[in-house]
């Protein structure tokens, strides 16, 4: 099959490392793989095979939407496209209307809780549509079409591997994530704040719009000597095996592809007990609520000071990406002979 992505933009996010390994996994199987997008410096880590294509699909434009609309829908009819497919709610817009002008058929990807309103419209018009969780699933009944399924994200195979650290010194937790609210980094923040005795440091991978916040925080509560922003990393595997435990207190999720690859690693973690964290972990058992800074202060102190050690997932639990692109490629196929080409 021929297939053409649309997502916004191509920095680092769950939705951007999502699509680019879907993309290496189908190019791999054999699929002709495009990718459409404003940009971004994952491009440089598709396949040589996987071509991309610049176009302003991340604007919340009508105007600039429908001319990149048209754009796709042109290169869909010339280079003889089987499906579009888009991730992300204004790529949704664009691939309906591409697949109005293009005769193709076109299915989203629902990587999130949308909020249900006039921005998710075109879901319900997809030839289908995938939900990275029953969570999501669930959460956006009444507004998918028919043909529906829940494929969770999965994990490239890394070589890293947790093992328990032995040598003396801090504890070391470490968070990895776009710094926004909504990942729940300054809850952390909050409860270390008042975590005594043993020594310990939090690293911090990511970047994101509240970085500034947080680094002032940082030093309102004394914790500038303890936590360190080492901003956007590549190496995430490599921090993974060598933390001592990774901290996960978002506030909502749609299926988080940091905990997947942390549970995928062997390192133990601390959660918030959200639906889609429930549902991959199969339970309650070990997960904090999220945002209730003394439940967080409570395990995280008893974490430190290892008077009680942090859950251990099993890695059973996470697909790899070869297992969710065959389930993909599965989905795809269905969608494509379910429908002749429409006609304009």
């Amino acid at each position: 099959m021929k297939i053409l992505m649309i997502l916004p933009e191509f920095e680092e996010g769950g939705v951007e490392r999502h699509v680019l390994w879907l993309s290496t996994e189908l190019s791999t199987i054999g699929h002709t793989v495009w990718v459409v997008t404003a940009g971004g410096r994952l491009e440089e880590k598709l396949p040589p095979d996987v071509r991309v294509i610049h176009l302003p699909v991340h604007r919340k434009n009508p105007f600039t939407a429908f001319v990149s609309a048209m754009r796709i829908a042109g290169i869909a009819r010339r280079e003889a496209f089987d499906l579009l497919h888009a991730h992300s709610r204004v790529p949704a817009w664009i691939a309906w209307w591409a697949s109005f002008f293009s005769g193709k058929p076109w299915i989203v990807t629902a990587h999130d809780r949308y909020r249900k309103n006039a921005a998710i419209g075109p879901f319900l018009k997809a030839d289908g549509a995938i939900c990275v969780s029953e969570a999501v699933r669930s959460h956006l009944e009444g507004a998918l079409p028919a043909r529906t399924v829940v494929i969770r994200n999965g994990i490239p195979d890394t070589p890293a591997r947790w093992q328990k650290r032995e040598a003396p010194g801090p504890f070391r937790f470490l968070f990895v994530g776009r710094l926004t609210r909504r990942k729940g980094l300054h809850v952390a923040f909050s409860a270390l704040s008042s975590v005594k005795g043993n020594p310990w440091v939090l690293d911090i991978l990511g970047d994101g719009p509240q970085r500034e916040e947080l680094e002032a925080m940082a030093v309102n509560l004394g914790l500038e000597e303890k936590v360190c922003f080492h901003g956007f990393r590549d190496d995430v595997g490599t921090w993974m095996a060598s933390a001592d435990c990774l901290l996960f207190p978002s506030f909502d999720e749609g299926m988080p592809l940091t905990l997947m690859q942390g549970i995928r690693t062997g390192v133990p973690v601390l959660a918030s007990g959200i639906d889609p964290v429930r549902e991959l972990v199969g339970g309650e058992a070990g997960l904090i609520p999220p945002g209730e800074v003394p439940a967080w202060e409570r395990v995280l102190s008893d974490v430190a000071s290892r008077e009680c050690e942090a859950p251990v997932y099993n890695p059973g639990l996470v697909p790899s990406s070869a297992e969710m692109a065959a389930r993909v490629d599965g989905f795809l196929k269905t969608v494509v002979s379910g429908g002749k080409e429409k006609t304009v």
